[in-house]
């Protein structure tokens, strides 16, 4: 998901190499952080069951009664700040605190993955292979985008792809019922209250029915899963019809995801990186820091198949992942405006190498 639990923090640079373990949660592989507020945003595939509840996550009191007030109180909010009574009726009459919302917000993963076991779930054939078939479809839709918004097309159907499966897998959840469980619940009331009231002024805009308003447990919605507040800053209206929809509309859905890289400082000039290895004798310990690809390659930094690194004047920092199978990749600027998508490592890793094999087809 994009920004709100989709992340837009963090990883604010690689002033040094980054050594993550290569294990992380399952909840990372379902994730997707989509372009959206300040936090990561969850997948719209459901994460596994949850563990047992501990004195750190146990399930708060979600009393009905004590919920209705609540909501009496927020619709008043609502309607000071324009929202049309017929919206509040549609959007909040009805609705209740859902127990399972709370139940995966506060759920520990109960397994972990090598980053290997991660790729074989994030890009496996079969998505490699629609990614082609759908990169091939739109060409003409995606190079105009492409020229717009200065990304390249492989990326933005690298993205749809991880994020959704391409739009077959965007959450089951009523977006404002889910966001009003978890503004209610308190532990990041204030965020997910902002997310709220902008879902409803999403729908008093007329972008989307309430109904239709569907997304993940956290609220990431359509096939980009923009949490709210990522949609009123990157969604777009490509086919000018009057609504930003990223639900069914696949023009606004690739346009939107241009848009968000394009505003978070994505170079088109630049691929992600790419996964690197070392002259024998070199002292790893030693490498650190941003460095041009031509210090790179005096310090015995070399392609993958053992090729010198490209003669231009990139600035890469290395991501290692240690593990069973150690792997090191050396990152450019456009892996940082992946993090500000989603905050993991292996979900921008994961994007660049699916865009490459996207490219290889």
């Amino acid at each position: 998901m994009v920004s709100g639990i989709s992340g837009l923090s963090g990883h604010r640079s690689l002033a040094r190499s980054i050594r993550t373990l290569a294990v992380v949660g399952a909840i990372l592989l379902l994730a997707s952080c989509s372009a959206t507020g300040n936090e990561p945003a969850p997948s719209s595939t459901p994460p596994p069951p949850p563990a047992s509840p501990t004195a750190g996550n146990a399930i708060p009191d979600l009393d009905p009664n004590r919920f209705r007030v609540w909501l009496a109180e927020l619709r008043q909010e609502a309607a000071s700040q324009g929202i049309r009574p017929a919206v509040l009726d549609d959007t909040l009459n009805g609705i209740r605190p859902l127990r399972r919302v709370i139940e995966l917000d506060r759920s520990q993963p109960e397994f972990t993955l090598t980053f290997d076991q991660y790729l074989g779930r994030t890009v496996p054939a079969a998505r490699v292979a629609r990614g082609r078939q759908l990169l091939a479809e739109n060409r003409t839709l995606l190079g105009e985008i492409s020229a717009a918004y200065k990304v390249q097309p492989r990326f933005i159907v690298a993205l749809w792809g991880i994020e959704t499966d391409f739009g077959r897998v965007t959450g089951g959840f009523n977006v404002v019922e889910a966001l009003a469980t978890l503004a209610f619940e308190g532990r990041r009331a204030n965020y997910f209250r902002t997310e709220l009231m902008l879902a409803l002024q999403i729908v008093n805009d007329g972008h989307i029915s309430a109904k239709d308003m569907r997304g993940s447990w956290a609220g990431a919605m359509g096939q980009s899963q923009f949490m709210p507040s990522s949609f009123v800053n990157y969604a777009l209206d490509y086919d000018r019809d009057g609504r930003r929809d990223i639900w069914s509309t696949r023009s606004d859905v690739l346009a939107s995801i241009a848009n968000y890289l394009n505003q978070v400082g994505w170079r088109d000039d630049q691929t992600w990186g790419r996964e690197v290895k070392f002259d024998e004798q070199v002292d790893r310990s030693t490498l650190s820091g941003s460095r041009s690809l031509a210090e790179w390659g005096k310090l015995g930094v070399r392609r993958i198949d053992g090729g010198p690194l490209p003669r231009r004047p990139v600035i890469a920092s290395l991501v290692t992942l240690d593990g069973p199978r150690p792997r090191t990749f050396l990152v450019y600027d456009n892996y940082r405006a992946i993090l500000k998508w989603n905050r993991s490592t292996f979900f921008a890793l994961a994007v660049g190498l699916l865009a490459d094999q996207l490219d290889g087809g």
